[in-house]
C-alpha cells in the first residue's frame, strides 16, 4: 500500500509540474498554439502531454501515460513525438525530463543559418557555457520522423539540447523544470545573437576554461 501511494504521489507531483511549466512557457511566448510537447520519466513509465494539446491549457488528469513498453495506458492520446522522447530517455539514464518548443528566435536561427551545425550558437555568455552547452543542429523531417528521433538518440548522452531545422529545439534534464531553464537559456541566447550587430565575439579560450575549473561547465 506504501508503495502504490508513493507512486501515485509521484506521479501526481508530475502531472503538475508538466501543467506548470507548459503554462509559464506559454505565458511568455516560448510556444504558441498546439505547438511543443513535454514529458517525464516516472518509476513505470513515462507522462507525456496529449498530441495537439495546448501547453498553457494542459489539464494535469489529461496527460497521457505509457508503460515501460510505451504501450498507452491512461489520460489522453500521446504527443507524435513519444518515440524520439523514448529514444532520449533510453539513451541518458540522468534524463527525466524533456521539453521540446517551436520557440521564435530558435527557428528564426534555423531559417536564417546556425553558427555552426555542431554548435548553432557560439559561446557569447558565461550562462549559455555552464546551463546550455553544445547544441548541434538535426537537419530536417516531418514531425514524428523516426530517422530524427534515432539521430537526437545518437547524441543523447552527449550534450543536454539539439535544435531541430524549422522545428525548434529539445532540451532534457534531471527534471522538467530543469529541462525548461536550459531550453529559455538557449532560446535567450539566440534572440542575444539575432539582435546584436556587429555579431559579438565568443567568449575566448581562457574564459570557457575558467567555468570550467569553476563551475564545472560541459564545453
Amino acid at each position: 500500500m506504501t508503495q502504490a501511494i508513493n507512486v501515485f504521489s509521484e506521479e501526481a507531483k508530475l502531472r503538475e509540474e508538466i501543467c506548470a511549466t507548459g503554462a509559464s512557457l506559454y505565458a511568455r511566448g516560448y510556444t504558441v498554439g498546439t505547438a511543443g510537447n513535454i514529458s517525464a520519466r516516472c518509476s513505470d513509465g513515462w507522462l507525456i502531454t496529449p498530441t495537439d494539446a495546448c501547453l498553457g491549457r494542459l489539464d494535469p488528469a489529461e496527460i497521457a501515460k505509457v508503460d515501460a513498453s510505451g504501450h498507452h495506458v491512461s489520460g489522453s492520446r500521446p504527443s507524435k513525438t513519444l518515440a524520439l522522447h523514448r529514444a532520449i530517455y533510453e539513451r541518458n539514464a540522468h534524463a527525466n525530463g524533456i521539453v521540446h518548443t517551436h520557440s521564435t528566435s530558435l527557428v528564426a536561427l534555423t531559417l536564417a543559418g546556425v553558427w555552426d551545425e555542431e554548435d548553432v550558437l557560439p559561446p557569447i555568455t558565461p550562462y549559455y557555457v555552464m546551463k546550455v552547452g553544445h547544441v548541434p543542429l538535426i537537419r530536417y523531417r516531418r514531425p514524428g520522423d523516426p530517422q530524427a528521433a534515432a539521430q537526437i538518440a545518437a547524441r543523447a548522452s552527449d550534450v543536454r539540447a539539439v535544435l531541430l531545422e524549422r522545428l525548434g529545439p529539445v532540451a532534457w534534464e534531471r527534471s522538467v523544470m530543469q529541462a525548461s531553464c536550459v531550453l529559455e537559456e538557449l532560446e535567450e541566447t539566440a534572440r542575444l545573437w539575432r539582435m546584436t550587430v556587429p555579431r559579438p565575439e565568443p567568449l575566448g579560450p581562457d574564459a570557457i576554461e575558467e567555468l570550467r575549473a569553476v563551475f564545472g561547465a560541459r564545453w
